[in-house]
């Protein structure tokens, strides 16, 4: 499966919508996200406006093009991590100890960029960094 790779965020892709976006819906896809999950993720923005981003882009918040790119990293993290991309996709929906037996997903759906960044530093401090 292709990753979502980095990308300026204020890049747009060939389609116009901007790249972080892109990035940001082919994760989702690997991940498994529901719709008000992805939505959730990206700071609770109005469906009506999230599918806007999704089918044409758009001027993305700093807050949102800051989640995405916190996501991004949770995700190349985990790949160099758990080097088979089955494994690394589906850690974020498995129990966790370090999160109380909650999923790493479970907590970034806290709602606040703070829960997404929380799973970034664990995920960084697994692998040494």
């Amino acid at each position: 499966m292709t990753q979502p790779g980095p990308g300026s965020a204020a890049a747009a892709g060939a389609n116009g919508i901007p790249a972080a976006m892109e990035a940001f819906s082919r994760l989702s896809d690997m991940w498994g996200l529901s719709t008000d999950e992805q939505i959730t993720l990206l700071g609770s923005p109005g469906r009506s406006t999230f599918f806007k981003w999704r089918k044409s882009g758009g001027n993305l918040p700093n807050d949102t093009i800051e989640r995405i790119s916190h996501l991004l990293s949770i995700y190349k993290a985990l790949q160099i991590l758990l080097p088979n991309p089955n494994a690394a996709d589906s850690w974020v929906k498995k129990e966790n100890k370090f999160f109380d037996g909650q999923s790493a997903l479970d907590v970034m759906l806290g709602g606040q960029v703070a829960d997404i960044y929380k799973v970034r530093e664990y995920v960084n401090a697994q692998r040494g960094g």
